[in-house]
């Protein structure tokens, strides 16, 4: 009896949003426009293999403002800063491009805009992320974090005041949607974000990977560790039905014990990772014999974003395209 054929399930869309490419582009525009180096606050996106790549053309990420010297142009990530990180910049004297995601910024719209009506604001999102501190900033007496499903019960706020919810916009929808549902139980009043918060990226890589997942034996995330979306992408792959998921940075790090009788993988990417990455894996495996590779996608994204203003005035002036 002839061997079972390997085969491959490539989720699609994976990788790159319109937000990470645009920061992406930015640095690689600011670059071009102003010359090395160009100054980075945070990593611009959460992969390593962008940032090696950004520095070797000349970027240097710092982790805050006063790392910069004076005078010189410094990058926000795609992650968002608080209004706190602008005033900094402006104190030494930095040239900022901004290059926060605008569904970030939508977010710090609507924090702002709960804030002047004086409602408390119930966040959800991970500790200690880059995007987190960023949207708490914005209004941070009004705003309590919600750090998942099991906080919940820590609450305490003043009942007698209005109170509403907005969240991280990289979250699991489920994760998102079983936070808000215990949060509504516990406070009846709870008022609803003018708009989803959890970004369409986010949402249609997580909806790839549960159309494939239950047909895999293995699902391979690429992406990085501090990545939130890629980390939820394998949890979401195992909740789907995926026998198996592991996330890498790159097909190097694949132990080939984890293919161990496994005859469908499933392939994904976060919404950080280029395509390079994605590609390595695939010529991994077809060395392996995963040589028969189907595309799966569930939904067509066309979405893109401008480029700060801050830069297209700066690539004007400087008479670049």
């Amino acid at each position: 009896m002839s061997e079972t054929k390997r085969k491959v399930l490539l989720a699609k869309p994976r990788g790159y949003c319109a937000g990470v490419d645009r920061a992406v582009v930015t640095v690689e525009k600011a670059l071009s426009v102003h010359g090395a180096p160009i100054y980075v606050r945070k990593e611009i996106v959460h992969n390593k293999y962008v940032v090696k790549e950004l520095e070797a053309k000349g970027a240097i990420f710092v982790n805050e403002t006063d790392e910069v010297p004076e005078g010189s142009t410094v990058v926000f990530s795609a992650h968002g800063v608080s209004p706190a990180v602008h005033d900094e910049a402006a104190q030494r004297n930095l040239k900022t491009i901004d290059a926060t995601c605008p569904l970030v910024t939508k977010v710090h719209a609507e924090a702002r805009r709960f804030a002047s009506d004086d409602y408390q604001i119930l966040f959800i999102g991970h500790e200690g992320h880059e995007e987190v501190e960023g949207t708490m900033g914005e209004a941070p007496t009004n705003m309590t974090l919600v750090d998942g499903p099991a906080h919940v019960q820590e609450i305490e706020i003043d009942t007698t005041r209005p109170v509403a919810w907005l969240s991280q916009t990289t979250l699991s929808v489920d994760e998102t949607l079983e936070t808000v549902d215990l949060l509504r139980a516990k406070f009846p009043n709870l008022i609803d974000p003018p708009s989803d918060d959890i970004c369409y990226a986010t949402q249609n890589r997580q909806k790839a990977v549960k159309e494939i997942s239950n047909a895999c034996d293995v699902m391979l995330v690429v992406g990085s560790a501090n990545s939130s979306n890629t980390v939820r992408l394998v949890d979401v792959a195992l909740e789907a039905g995926a026998r198996a998921a592991y996330r890498v940075d790159f097909a190097a790090e694949i132990d080939e014990t984890w293919l161990d009788g496994a005859q469908t993988i499933g392939l994904t990417s976060g919404a950080s990772v280029p395509e390079i990455l994605v590609n390595g894996v695939l010529t991994w495996l077809a060395e392996r014999g995963y040589t028969d590779v189907e595309e799966v996608e569930t939904i067509e994204e066309h979405l893109i974003f401008a480029l700060p203003p801050e830069l297209r005035r700066g690539i004007k002036a400087a008479g670049r395209a």
